[in-house]
């Protein structure tokens, strides 16, 4: 997608960009912070990690890191007054913590991206607005998940509001037999069920958005998942015209909406009919945009610095097809094999300890 056309709001930008030289600050020290850090050294700048976790894969990578927990303020602030711009990693930040920070400097994306990130509700109802979902109800406890299952039919699964990822804090419910069962298993008071939708596959867009409006966004991308996780994500991906049209509309209405400063990356179902459901989204870099690195002008990565440091977005049209995959747990092993590709380009994330289903690094196949 062509850049949108800014230069009256660039103008009308007064607050000037954060040069090279300058220090960015990451909340969260995942493999996601690592590849940030490694593009701000590209382009001139030094990374400061703040993370509650030891030995983090994007400390080893950056100038400077602080451990301590979300909720120690003089860390916080002593973070805060080394940095000149802050972004995050990860959406599960406190909004505490993000308060505290963003009285003394800024901080990008803002709270009420997050706070529509981090609450299953508010997100369905958030897209429900200007898109289409599967069904869904909210559920408060076992009486309301009687009354969801009505709305969203079985099979379905029920999952808790806030927190889970790859397939944590789900559960599956086949029949209406289950449901008690289901809402003690999953030991929360605050959930979501999600009816199933008959679907062809699944896809994502990332979107990028600057501080002045202007918004660049990178090909669908069309994912296979393996035990909940991402296992594949392919370019150019199998849609229609009219499917990545309509996903790049959300996509922009999502961005514009929120008053996104950053990065967007939104997961879709794509139905047999060409229908695109939002399932959900990421105010971040994400695991499918990892093509991005060898198959783009410009990386996921690159570009969420250039929007937040107030930089023009890069062009971010497709170099060739490309298929990412995942490597995870002791897949991680298969590195000197997967080197004798000459396609092939290896990301490893620098974990020290291969478990099953932990994300150890990917590899981008690259396609002439």
């Amino acid at each position: 997608m062509p850049l949108t056309p800014s230069t009256t709001a660039r103008e009308r930008d007064n607050i000037p960009p954060v040069p090279p030289g300058s220090v960015i600050g990451i909340l969260g020290g995942g493999q996601l912070g690592r590849m940030l850090s490694l593009a701000a050294a590209r382009m001139g700048y030094a990374c400061h990690i703040y993370t509650p976790d030891h030995d983090s894969p994007a400390s080893t990578v950056s100038a400077m890191t602080t451990v301590a927990p979300w909720d120690s303020r003089d860390h916080l602030a002593a973070f805060a007054d080394r940095v000149d711009v802050i972004t995050l990693e990860f959406e599960n930040i406190p909004l505490d913590c993000l308060d505290f920070l963003s009285q003394r400097t800024r901080v990008h994306p803002a709270r009420p991206v997050l706070e529509t990130a981090q609450d299953r509700i508010k997100e369905k109802t958030f897209f429900s607005a200007f898109a289409q979902t599967a069904p869904w109800a909210p559920v408060f406890s076992e009486n309301d998940l009687i009354h969801a299952v009505e709305v969203t039919g079985t099979p379905a699964i029920l999952k808790t509001n806030r927190l889970g990822y790859d397939g944590k804090g789900q559960v599956r419910v086949e029949t209406q037999a289950e449901l008690a069962k289901a809402w003690d298993t999953l030991k929360t008071d605050c959930a979501i069920l999600e009816g199933f939708v008959a679907f062809r596959g699944e896809a994502s867009i990332l979107i990028a958005r600057g501080r002045n409006g202007e918004t660049a966004s990178w090909d669908l991308a069309w994912n296979k998942h393996r035990n909940h996780i991402l296992d594949t994500s392919s370019v150019p991906a199998p849609v229609s015209k009219i499917v990545a049209a309509e996903a790049l509309r959300i996509a922009c209405e999502a961005a514009k909406r929120l008053d996104l400063t950053g990065l967007l990356a939104l997961e879709f179902f794509v139905t047999h009919d060409d229908r695109i459901l939002v399932n959900e989204m990421a105010p971040r870099p994400h695991n499918s945009g990892h093509w991005t690195m060898d198959g783009s002008y410009t990386d996921q990565f690159e570009q969420a610095l250039r929007a937040v440091c107030g930089l023009p977005l890069g062009d971010t049209r497709r170099r060739c097809a490309v298929t990412m995959k995942n490597l995870l747990g002791h897949d991680v092993a298969n590195w000197p094999m997967i080197l004798e590709n000459p396609l092939a380009r290896l990301h490893l994330y620098g974990k020290a300890s291969p478990r099953p289903g932990r994300k150890m690094g990917h590899i981008n196949f690259l396609e002439g």
